[in-house]
């Protein structure tokens, strides 16, 4: 696969040859499921991005706002990926606290170990009056 001449390429195929998506049905499924965001707005596979436009991309956990550098449409290695675009220090900082919480458990269900007699019994009433 190579470039086009006239330096047109799809969403899809930037977010795979930046390597944000293993591949490019998953940049599409992305895409079309909501998790790509241009100017605020959802956009389609087929978009055309521009040099200097800002994608909130989230993926798993996290959230990614970057500003696209350059087009490409072929996926190169990893350090070559990464000068197609610029995350921004915000959103550096949030992913990064974001993983910190996780890391330190905060975002789970605190527990105090295994239910007693009296809550499981409780569960158990629970979840056959909702059934």
């Amino acid at each position: 696969m190579s470039e086009k001449d006239d330096g047109k390429v799809r969403l899809d195929k930037w977010l795979w040859a930046a390597r944000f998506f293993k591949t490019r049905a998953l940049a599409k499924a992305a895409i079309e499921g909501g998790k790509v965001h241009c100017k605020g707005e959802r956009c389609k596979p087929s978009k055309e991005p521009k040099l200097g436009e800002e994608l909130v991309i989230r993926a798993g956990y996290d959230e990614r706002t970057v500003v696209i550098r350059a087009l490409s449409a072929v996926r190169k290695g990893a350090p070559e990926a990464q000068l197609l675009y610029e995350e921004t220090a915000e959103s550096l900082v949030r992913r990064e606290n974001a993983a910190a919480m996780r890391k330190a458990g905060s975002l789970g269900v605190e527990t105090d170990g295994k239910p007693s007699k009296k809550q499981r019994r409780a569960l158990q009433r629970f979840h056959s009056d909702a059934g």
